[in-house]
């Protein structure tokens, strides 16, 4: 099998475990009207600056790593530097603080077309000068930056130390901070669909394939040219163990796909003056999938038998004002099967709805889970033989977080189980009877956890995770009875 791994647009998939939450966490009544992303409605500014930053996807002409942003000294407001992060090393926490390179200009056309227009220099310089250098990174300084060399999920620290300079840049010490160090009073609220190119696609075994289609039109995979543009669609046909004995035409497997068009939410709300007054990071979007399971599948014990196919990683950069803030998504997708080895089935689901999960913040409240999905199910085909019970789950595991750190993490399995009771009786006059029930069902089981790191956006470390809660819901396919008498 051709090993690929491809940047493609994810949620979701990270989310097929964030995909179908299927039911929500207690509402609490707010203390105030909510924005589009629940959080309470903001006061007045309490202090002058303070800004409503718009939340967009990074910009698509210019690399990642080409700017940082920068708070001097730690105080005021962001703004982008005309410096970038050259390189970081982890271990030490030592960065290499460069120029960034100047933007090309975009050559400009006639009315008609035919050439390249020329350009007018601009008061003060040349079409081909750049911008004024920035002024020199200072201890206290506040950074933000996309991605870079030693920081393949971004970068957010103080510079703690200014060193000295190379033919890199200049070398600087740094600590890790905080989201609120750099937004400050800031305000924030949006949502930033994920580009399919940015997502990393680890096949684990065969049969496994993948396709996208991107706003601009292009598509990748054996069923890009069938997806809405924006989505995702991941691809399994695998067999799984069959019970000894069993015949060949009895082979099972499990085969089926996710599709879906993640969107990230984030929200900041830094007008409390003294920390965020409230937060947002979470994962929403449509989804649709279809799958099967037949055959006659082997007895399993001490649990279930879990078999991972796919690993997907992306880390979207969004722009918050000026400040380029990573989010890192990460999927590990399985099939789960549980049998007593006795039963053989057919039958297949389609299934689809929208979700959002994520970590919702208020100041006096603390961190609150957030899972809600509207699900619906539609049996395609089902059929039970003989006696026995199985479950089949195609689920993940995910994980959401800010620069390299976990924040959410959840784990969704959508699953189809199926049972069969048949019963005989003979008599000593020689007449036989035979009876039997059999019935399918669809659901899906939601766990996870928020997690110590989302205090990124300066918010109290927890004392411990604060749990999804375990939820489960199920819904009847398809079932029957039959009697049969001889004699």
């Amino acid at each position: 099998m051709r090993i690929l791994a491809r940047r493609l647009l994810l949620p979701g998939l990270t989310t097929l475990a964030l995909t179908a939450t299927g039911c929500s966490s207690a509402p609490q009544p707010p203390a105030a009207p909510p924005t589009s992303l629940g959080l309470p409605a903001a006061p007045a500014p309490v202090a002058d600056g303070t800004r409503q930053l718009e939340v967009a996807a990074a910009p698509q002409d210019e690399p990642a790593s080409a700017g940082m942003a920068r708070v001097g000294a730690g105080k005021g407001t962001p703004e982008k530097a005309a410096l970038k992060v050259a390189s970081f090393d982890k271990a030490t926490g030592k960065a290499v603080i460069a120029p960034a390179p100047p933007k090309a200009p975009a050559p400009s056309k006639d009315p008609k077309g035919s050439a390249p227009a020329r350009e007018t220099p601009s008061p003060g310089g040349s079409p081909s000068s750049s911008a004024a250098p920035d002024k020199p990174v200072a201890v206290g300084d506040v950074i933000a930056s996309a991605p870079v060399p030693g920081a393949p999920d971004g970068l957010l620290a103080k510079v703690t130390e200014v060193g000295r300079k190379t033919d890199r840049g200049i070398e600087v010490k740094t600590a890790p901070t905080t989201l609120s160090a750099v937004l400050n009073d800031d305000k924030a609220d949006g949502k930033v669909p994920v580009d399919p190119s940015t997502v990393t696609v680890e096949p684990l075994m065969k049969g496994v394939t993948f396709s996208w289609a991107k706003s601009q039109g292009l598509k990748f995979g054996p069923e890009g040219a069938k997806l809405p543009l924006g989505n995702l669609r991941l691809d399994v046909n695998a067999p799984i163990e069959t019970a000894p004995g069993a015949p060949v035409s009895a082979g099972a497997s499990v085969s089926g796909f996710v599709r879906l068009a993640p969107t990230v939410e984030f929200a900041y709300d830094g007008s409390g003056g003294t920390g965020p007054r409230g937060a947002f990071l979470g994962l929403s979007g449509d989804w649709a999938s279809q799958w099967s399971l037949k055959g006659h599948a082997a007895a399993t014990t001490g649990g279930p038998k879990r078999i991972p196919f796919a690993k997907l990683h992306s880390a979207p950069v969004i722009q918050v004002g000026p400040v380029p803030v990573v989010v890192n998504l990460d999927l590990t997708c399985f099939i789960q099967v549980e049998a007593d080895g006795r039963v053989t089935l057919e039958v297949k689901q389609d299934v689809k709805g929208d979700f959002r999960v994520g970590g919702s913040y208020a100041s006096g409240k603390g961190w609150t889970p957030v899972s809600t999905s509207k699900v619906e199910s539609t049996p395609v085909t089902a059929e039970v033989a003989a006696a026995g019970k199985v479950k089949a789950a195609l689920g993940a595991e995910a994980a959401v977080g800010l620069y390299g750190a976990v924040g959410v993490s959840a784990e969704f399995a959508p699953y189809l189980r199926g049972e069969g009771d048949v019963k005989a009786a003979v008599s000593s006059d020689g007449k036989a009877s035979a009876g039997g029930a059999w019935a399918l069902y669809g659901g899906f089981d939601l766990s996870g956890n928020l997690q110590l790191q989302l205090s990124l956006f300066g918010t109290p470390i927890f004392e411990r995770r604060i749990p999804l809660g375990s939820l489960n819901r199920e819904w009847h396919l398809a079932g029957g009875k039959a009697a049969v008498r001889r004699g």
